[in-house]
């Protein structure tokens, strides 16, 4: 099309030209000469309002002879050609970097994580564990909440976040799970593992559920554990769903109102039974006896969609899978075992022999009768801290 308008306008140059040519002067006698002058002038004007009138209907249909070509079947590839390189604009839009959000996994000595830069907490924590793993010398004692160094001060949380807040810090992967390596429990206090959590939630049923994680192990190899935290919508009075969440401290640590746990287990790795698996969504708050662990099961579909997360992507959960609920008790511990089980792990720590005797009154005062297992450590602890009384008494004697 650019062709032919190009030559229509040199078209209308030439006539142009010769139009305007002057002409010859008459002699006294050309009078005859000067009138076909003018007539030849006039024709020239009428030939060239007709060629500039075909010059433009000439143009536009080759225009619309353009178009019709460009449309053939050459014309996507000849479209293609002009394209921009892909590699080159991928290359100049990045050339700076893409914005990082930190939620890369981060690997530990017995768990990994995804972290919320954002709210100061983990996305997901991942732990595996087995008997041998719950069962060791590890001591918590020796342990002390800090930031993660792997996580940038920038975006992390710390102690002073927590202090008076009103809320404790609760483990994701705890401590218990860890008693096979001291490294790995210390790892387990990193901030980046710990969320906000209720007290009463945290010492109580959150604790009895990673109880029942650990005795999983007795009936099954492997145990594979999800947790996290969740801030679920909420619907007022006027209809309306809202997400909302407090947060603490200088920093903002995000408060979520719900925790979340996936169980997945396996008889063995030789086992052709299918894996036992659950997810289960609690709130964020003091939670009874009375409730059972299955009444907060939730399908693990539904989780997904709330959590925007895949959990354990490579199973197959068309035959793969069963409901832990199904083949195993999905039973917590109730009020006197829960007590004995804390009273005992009291024993352990109490430093004088009036200390473990208080142990033992307030087990009595809260209605609990100790059990064998329990007397009989408390006997052992007892003689164990008359010893060291005596020790101390001789030492100070003068020779």
């Amino acid at each position: 099309m650019r062709v032919l308008v190009l030559r229509s306008r040199l078209a209308f140059r030439r006539a142009c030209r010769c139009a305007r040519a002057p002409p010859r002067r008459a002699g006294p006698s050309g009078k005859m000469a000067a009138g076909s002058a003018a007539s030849r002038l006039r024709g020239s004007r009428r030939l060239l309002s007709a060629f500039v009138a075909g010059a433009v209907v000439g143009a536009a249909g080759g225009g619309f002879t353009a178009v019709r070509l460009l449309r053939g079947p050459g014309a996507e590839a000849a479209l293609a050609g002009r394209e921009p390189d892909g590699c080159a604009e991928k290359a100049l839009l990045e050339q700076f970097g893409v914005p990082l959000t930190g939620t890369e996994t981060r690997h530990y000595t017995n768990h990994a994580l995804s972290y919320d830069q954002s709210k100061r907490v983990p996305r997901w924590v991942l732990e595996h564990i087995s008997k041998s793993k719950i069962m060791g010398d590890a001591d918590r004692k020796h342990c002390k909440f800090k930031p993660d160094p792997n996580i940038p001060a920038t975006f992390s949380a710390f102690n002073e976040d927590y202090v008076g807040s009103g809320w404790s810090r609760g483990h994701m992967a705890p401590a218990g799970n860890n008693k096979f390596s001291s490294q790995a429990m210390a790892e387990t206090f990193y901030l980046s593992n710990i969320v906000p959590q209720n007290f009463d939630n945290n010492a109580g049923y959150w604790n009895r559920m990673e109880m029942y994680c650990r005795e999983l192990t007795e009936r099954f190899e492997d145990v594979w554990v999800v947790s996290g935290p969740l801030t679920v919508p909420q619907t007022g009075s006027d209809g309306k769903k809202t997400v909302s969440y407090q947060v603490i401290g200088e920093d903002n640590v995000a408060v979520p109102s719900h925790l979340y746990k996936v169980i997945l287990a396996r008889r063995s790795p030789a086992s052709t039974e299918p894996l036992a698996l659950g997810a289960f969504v609690v709130p964020n708050e003091a939670i009874g006896f009375q409730r059972q662990l299955s009444e907060f099961q939730v399908s693990l579909q539904d989780l997904e969609k709330l959590s925007g997360l895949v959990f354990f992507p490579h199973v197959d959960r068309a035959s793969g899978v069963s409901n832990i609920c199904s083949v195993d008790t999905c039973r917590l511990l109730d009020f006197r075992e829960f007590t004995l089980y804390l009273s005992t792990r009291k024993l352990e720590g109490a430093r004088s022999v009036p200390r473990l005797e208080k142990v033992l009154e307030h087990l009595k005062n809260a209605g609990v009768e100790p059990d064998d297992y329990f007397m009989s450590r408390y006997q052992k602890k007892l003689e164990e801290l008359k010893a060291k009384e005596q020790s101390r008494a001789l030492k100070g004697k003068p020779s």
